[in-house]
């Protein structure tokens, strides 16, 4: 590290140790705003306070905003400084409904931090922000910063065109971060599965099950046929899972139930396997297994893998050496089966790198919790991976 750089990480850290408990109020404000996925008027909320933030720190930011998604934010400091920018990336909603900050608004008990987001996200959000003012305050203006933060990553922007900004407006970078969930092991994300997500319904004939039952067409019987099929494609050689997780169907015991419906989830690690598996499901789907039954399918992939290209390798020794050379631990590279917007930063040509938020763990879970600690740490480890992007 040259000598200005070095001047620059010790005023870096030095602002993230005075602003700490600065940071820690953003942190329950973001939390402590709720954002469920189906939430929009709580999304846009959350986002116009972080267009605000990066106002304040001079970057020029646009909304782009959808009828049915929470919206969407691209900001950028610097656009006429003459390097490649920098990235850092995530999502601003939650799986939590309404509701939930009343029984577990933000709280923090022996060096953790509860609240519905605390881990998944908002604990990044707040560590790359800070790392943004921290490098503003430490004069860098070396290369262009960029952010993008989506609104609807939880439900695979299933009602947006986010992943196709995502991928536009990454190009070019020479890296991106995305403070996605942190681990408590330090590893850090080279690599994702896809996720494929589908629903098949079946419409049956109802009838009394005492005085009409040979007129009867069940569609649970039906959909109960078409869930072990579909469970029997699973392929672990290929990295390819099926899971039906959700069921339903059905009104009292002495009907024969005319509706039945479950929910798939596939993971895959190739994208080329997405018309093999959805041929297989639209093969079951297609096959009858009760007379008298009818079944639609929709659905589709919601997330692409996040390939482990040799740029994203690159990326991950460079953040390994940072990691040394700050005493922060020794970071392990990982691949996982959760999908995020990483996938399409790489699509872009970008070296990324994910899983650089917050650490903790139980995510989307009531129990979920993040390391306050991590958040300084983090806000440390991305400002000086930024001031080292030279050496990739």
């Amino acid at each position: 590290m040259n000598r200005e750089n070095s001047l620059q990480k010790q005023t870096i850290f030095k602002f993230i140790d005075d602003h700490r408990e600065e940071m820690l109020t953003l942190w329950r404000d973001l939390v402590n705003q709720e954002s469920g996925s189906a939430d929009k008027e709580g999304i846009d909320k959350v986002q116009a306070k972080i267009k605000n933030f990066l106002e304040n720190e001079g970057a020029v930011v646009r909304i782009v905003e959808y009828e049915q998604a929470g919206n969407l934010l691209i900001a950028e400091i610097g656009s006429d400084r003459t390097q490649s920018p920098v990235l850092f990336s995530g999502h601003v909603d939650t799986v939590f409904k309404n509701g939930t900050i009343e029984k577990r608004p933000f709280t923090i008990r022996d060096g953790k931090a509860y609240g519905p987001g605390a881990l998944d996200m908002k604990g990044g959000v707040v560590a790359f922000l800070y790392a943004i003012k921290a490098l503003n305050a430490a004069g860098f203006a070396e290369r262009p910063i960029k952010v993008l933060l989506a609104g609807d990553e939880e439900i695979g922007h299933a009602n947006s065109n986010a992943a196709e900004v995502f991928v536009k407006e990454a190009a070019g970078c020479i890296a991106a971060f995305n403070c996605e969930t942190g681990f408590v092991d330090d590893a850090i994300v080279v690599g994702r599965k896809g996720v494929g997500r589908y629903d098949m319904e079946v419409r049956g004939v109802a009838a009394h099950v005492g005085n009409d039952p040979e007129n009867g067409r069940s569609a649970i019987v039906e959909i109960a046929h078409k869930l072990l099929a579909i469970e029997k494609l699973t392929d672990w050689q290929a990295g390819t899972s099926f899971n039906v997780g959700v069921i339903e169907g059905g009104t009292v015991p002495n009907a024969t139930p005319d509706y039945a419906k479950i929910k798939i989830d596939v993971r895959f690690a190739d994208e080329t396997a997405i018309p093999k598996f959805t041929k297989q499901l639209e093969d079951i789907a297609a096959t009858t297994y009760v007379p008298g039954t009818t079944t639609t399918m929709t659905g589709g992939a919601s997330f692409k893998p996040m390939q482990t290209t040799e740029g994203v390798k690159r990326l991950f020794n460079l953040v390994k050496e940072v990691y040394a050379e700050n005493g922060f631990g020794t970071p392990n590279e990982k691949v996982v089966g959760g999908g995020a917007d990483s996938a399409y930063t790489v699509i872009a040509g970008v070296p990324t790198v994910c899983a650089m938020g917050v650490k903790g763990g139980r995510n989307h879970s009531p129990e979920e919790y993040a390391l306050v600690e991590s958040v300084f740490e983090r806000a440390k480890l991305l400002a000086d991976c930024v001031l080292n992007l030279n050496r990739l």
